[in-house]
This record gives C-alpha cells, sequence and structure tokens, in this order.
C-alpha cells in the first residue's frame, strides 16, 4: 500500500510510522507533504530518501491530486496536519484518509483544537482519561467515523506538557496499527488491537 503523509510541523507521528513500517511491511511511505515549507518534517522525510511536497497553496485540490496521483497513493494518512483537506480530494479519496487526533473524539475536538489548546481543554474539564483517536477524514474537522482509540489516564498533578507527552506515546502506538490494517485489509477498518496505556 503507497501511504501519503501529510505533516504541519516536527513529525513524530511520521518517525513511529516509519519506524513500524520496515523494508518487509506491507506499507509504504512514498511521499510526505505539507502546507509549511519549512516543516521539520520535510526535512526529516527528504534525509531518508522520501520525496516531499510543499503546497503552495493547500487550499487547491489539484496540487493535491497531483502530488497523490504522481506517486500512486492508496492512503493519506495526517499526522498532525492542521488544516482541512480540501473537498476535492475528499470526494476523490472518500474512506482512504484518515487523521489522528491528540484527544478521545468526539470530545475536545473541532476547528482550532489542536497541539496544547487540546490537553489544556481536557484538563480544564475534569476528564480522568484522554488518549488519541485515528479517524476518517471527511469535510469537517474531526467528524468522520472513529477507527480506533487508545486510551491514557489523566494523573493528578498533570500539566498540558506531561499529558502531551503521555497521549503522544499512545500515538505513536495508534497511527502505526491503524496503517497496518488498513495495509492488511486494503482500506482503513477499525483497529481493534488493544493499544492501551496505563503510565
Amino acid at each position: 500500500m503507497h501511504v501519503a503523509v501529510a505533516v504541519s510541523g516536527r513529525g513524530s507521528n511520521l518517525d513511529a510510522l516509519l519506524r513500524t513500517l520496515g523494508p518487509d511491511a506491507p506499507a509504504r511511505v512514498v511521499v510526505v507533504l505539507s502546507d509549511r515549507p519549512t516543516a521539520p518534517a520535510l526535512t526529516r522525510a527528504a534525509e531518508r530518501g522520501i520525496p516531499t511536497a510543499a503546497f503552495r497553496d493547500p487550499s487547491d485540490h489539484r496540487e493535491w491530486l497531483e502530488a497523490l496521483e504522481r506517486h500512486a497513493v492508496d492512503l493519506v494518512v495526517l499526522a498532525g496536519y492542521l488544516r482541512l483537506v480540501p473537498s476535492g480530494v475528499i470526494a476523490r479519496y472518500r474512506d482512504r484518509i484518515i487523521n489522528v487526533h491528540p484527544a478521545l473524539l468526539p470530545a475536545f475536538g473541532g476547528k482550532g483544537m489542536y497541539g496544547r489548546r487540546v490537553h489544556e481543554a481536557v484538563l480544564a474539564s475534569g476528564a480522568r482519561e484522554s488518549g488519541a483517536t485515528v479517524h476518517l477524514v471527511d469535510e469537517a474537522y474531526d467528524r468522520g467515523t472513529i477507527l480506533g482509540q487508545a486510551r491514557v489516564p489523566v494523573l493528578p498533578g498533570d500539566d498540558p506538557a506531561r499529558l502531551a507527552a503521555r497521549v503522544l506515546e499512545a500515538e505513536h502506538r495508534l497511527l502505526p496499527a491503524a496503517v497496518l490494517a488498513a495495509a492488511a485489509a486494503g482500506r482503513p477498518v477499525p483497529v481493534h488491537e488493544s493499544v492501551e496505556s496505563h503510565q
């Protein structure tokens, strides 16, 4: 399965995916895309010999489709990509785009809910657990069908940074599991493996 990964930042989920997808894996990252030409993830991908592309206009579906078709992409993975995917891309790749979100959707999702803001909201709510969610991507932020979740406890004394670190570990297990499950099935499917953490 040919995988495109879209990123906006440093790319730690990309790193986790690449660590999992060894030479004999049923999926391979064939291109890394970004809305930010200076995203560190692009440099890290290029250092591994993976083709990269930075969009001139991330809202232009034609740019997306040109890159995806050039690399014969089967699955698009949003790994810390902070913009809406253009509707023309959603239409062409319906049910073949997944996202990892740093909370247990449907709670703490939607426009503007990313990074530290998510963890601040979780702590402010008094929730006893958080975690990561992998879901299908549609035309709205964080709304598509949930494929899998990894739960982590919210511990006494947590601040956003400590909670974020624990959730990120869960993301780094859940996202590769979801990609491997998709590769085995030929399409994104629910992830049934237990990927919980009680650290």
